[in-house]
């Protein structure tokens, strides 16, 4: 089975994560997608996150249950990095092919993440644009050291079945959505402090 896994905060879930979701379905040729809703980010503060509960609800909506799927399986495995939780999904899912799915602005802070090259080396990953993100994420640190494991857009189809390490940078509709900006605009429209 391939699994395309999607990690956020969705905080909260929109139709930003709807795109990527459907995008990552049809050009990966995914039999599942996964939408991990962190317990909490490391990279990111905790002010102004909402419950845990709250976020895994807004991306049920998102989901259908069956493709795409809501989970907050790293809660439940006891993991908020995602190579302790890459590594417990093996485990727990040995024919599982999984897929990492992130959007141009973490290709960019890649770097920042714990064990990002263990990563890199051991899972697919499928890389979406991102409004005023691409060009710095293609040029950044990541993208260089991991510059001979990138395969052609056209292999995309295939890469659960790909020898590791292989990452893509799929060529899609930009979406401009962003939980940052939707919380702003909701203490703007609530009266709270921008």
């Amino acid at each position: 089975i391939r699994v395309g896994l999607l990690g956020g905060s969705f905080n909260p879930a929109h139709a930003g994560h709807v795109h990527v979701a459907r995008v990552a379905v049809r050009r990966l040729r995914l039999d599942q997608l996964w939408l991990l809703v962190s317990p909490g980010n490391p990279l990111k503060p905790s002010l102004d996150m909402a419950a845990l509960a709250e976020r895994l609800r807004g991306a049920g909506v998102l989901a259908d249950g069956a493709r795409v799927i809501a989970t907050d399986i790293e809660r439940r495995l006891g993991t908020r990095f995602t190579w302790d939780t890459l590594r417990k999904l093996r485990i727990r899912f040995p024919r599982a092919r999984f897929i990492w799915i992130m959007g141009a602005d973490n290709l960019e802070q890649f770097p920042r993440w714990r064990r990002w090259m263990a990563i890199a080396r051991e899972t697919q990953i499928a890389v979406l644009p991102r409004p005023t993100y691409n060009h710095r994420a293609l040029a950044g640190q990541a993208a260089r050291r991991l510059r001979r494991w990138r395969v052609p857009v056209r292999q995309a189809p295939a890469m659960a079945c790909a020898d590791r390490p292989a990452w893509v940078f799929l060529a899609a509709r930009e979406n401009g959505l962003s939980a940052t900006a939707l919380r702003q605009l909701n203490r703007q429209f609530s009266g709270g402090a921008p």
